[in-house]
């Protein structure tokens, strides 16, 4: 079985694992110095990884880092029991609310971004969670 990590980039290790404790209950695991961090409380461990602004993100690629807004095609979901308080939490960590909570067969969602441009959404699942949308197909 492969298992998997998630790593986000930020550029102040302090403040990313401050805010992730803040906004979604996760807790310090371990820390390698001021560059490495693991957050556990998920199923997956999540790695913050201080790298400055404007450093190269691939080496020999012109891409550099930011941290204002961005998108990719890559993000986080955390599901959570009450999504109204968990929106509430999440920004008064800092988080920016993008998209309001929006209520589906399957449950809500909300859109936030950290404060490092990473989006992340909130959801809570009904019962049934995706299941509840109309046309699923379950794999044999």
């Amino acid at each position: 079985m492969t298992s998997l990590r998630v790593c986000l980039d930020v550029s102040d290790l302090d403040a990313g694992i401050q805010f992730y404790e803040r906004a979604l209950g996760l807790k310090l695991a371990r820390r390698l110095g001021s560059a490495w961090a693991e957050l556990s409380g998920t199923a997956t461990p999540i790695d913050l990884l201080a790298k400055p602004a404007g450093s190269r993100a691939i080496p020999g690629a012109p891409a550099t880092r930011d941290y204002v807004r961005h998108w990719t095609p890559v993000h986080l979901d955390f599901a959570v029991a009450d999504i109204a308080q968990a929106v509430k939490r999440a920004t008064n960590a800092g988080a920016t609310l993008e998209a309001g909570i929006s209520r589906h067969a399957w449950g809500a969602i909300a859109g936030l971004a950290d404060p490092f441009g990473h989006g992340f959404c909130l959801i809570e699942f009904t019962r049934g969670g995706y299941d509840e949308m109309p046309g699923v197909e379950r794999s044999p």
